[in-house]
């Protein structure tokens, strides 16, 4: 059986982020360490399982700024 796994693009598609996003993310370690390498430096390729950036992807704080904050009582 053949193991699929997804690229930096395949990762943006599945999370919904831009391709740039998504290497961006790799480069500045905020992907999880690919489950896969291909190649040497300076023309690696990465894979990630499908259940990794799920895992990742589920446990990320909020997008897009900071979470949000929680209401405040005022009595």
């Amino acid at each position: 059986m053949t193991t699929r796994y997804l690229s930096l693009n395949g990762v943006a598609e599945r999370v919904g982020i831009s391709p740039t996003t998504a290497k961006t993310y790799s480069d500045d370690g905020r992907l999880p360490a690919p489950d896969a390498i291909i190649g040497k430096e300076p023309r690696i390729t990465r894979g990630w399982l499908p259940e990794t950036i799920d895992a990742w992807n589920a446990a990320r704080p909020g997008r897009g700024g900071r979470p949000r904050k929680e209401p405040r009582n005022e009595e």
